[in-house]
């Protein structure tokens, strides 16, 4: 008989809070609730309990959010296969995410803000420089609106109840975005506009990238 203990069925309900919902998508400490309170306390067991499904925890306590990523891989004959999706995104929606990390380092670095709000506006003006001009407005208004919800669903924008079309910039953005991941995608900017022909169409419009929105769909 094994000397130790079974976990009480709170700590197990707990366990099972924080890893579903992890898996659904990143936890924030100022919106996640119970959730968040019970991976302050259940940490250990959830770096155990995702470890076992190829994936790692992590957590930013100084920017107040926790998400699940792929472990480094092993393309050997006994690799796991990929739990967490690769999420192919189009060439504004990458634009986009650029322009709103840039932003969000722009306001870190001249705002004692903690929270970057930009109107609709803001955002598609930020954009409109990236897409192709287009005689017919309200395609394109419809056409900024999919971009931006798209990094809505990502989980990088989020709504603000009060103010319909204002977005907060999620801080999350920051660890999907990094220093390396812009100067790729600046190489890969300057491939694109080397790929548009002499009437302004786009001969290749599609960059991939790896992050987290949810453990089972990956950017």
């Amino acid at each position: 008989m094994s000397d130790l203990a079974a976990p009480a069925p709170t700590e197990v309900a707990e366990l099972s809070l924080v890893v579903v919902n992890l898996c659904r998508g990143p936890l924030y400490r100022d919106t996640s609730g119970r959730a968040w309170e019970a991976l302050e306390r259940l940490r250990a067991q959830v770096i155990d309990y995702v470890g076992v499904l190829g994936l790692q925890l992590v957590v930013d306590e100084a920017e107040g959010y926790a998400f699940l990523r792929s472990q480094p891989r092993d393309d050997g004959p006994n690799a796991l296969p990929r739990l967490v999706a690769r999420r192919p995104l189009s060439f504004p929606v990458s634009v986009l995410l650029a322009l709103l990390r840039k932003r969000l380092a722009e306001s870190d670095a001249t705002s004692g803000e903690t929270r970057l709000v930009l109107k609709r506006e803001q955002i598609a003006e930020m954009l409109r420089l990236f897409l192709a001009e287009s005689a017919n407005e309200a395609r394109l208004v419809d056409q900024v609106d999919a971009h931006i919800n798209k990094v809505v669903e990502l989980g990088f924008l989020q709504r603000l109840r009060a103010t319909p079309d204002a977005f907060e910039v999620r801080r999350i953005l920051k660890a999907y975005v990094d220093g390396q991941w812009l100067a790729d995608f600046d190489r890969r900017l300057a491939e694109y506009l080397g790929e548009i022909d002499d009437d302004g169409n786009e001969v290749a419009t599609t960059v991939y990238e790896d992050g987290p929105a949810s453990a089972t769909e990956e950017m």
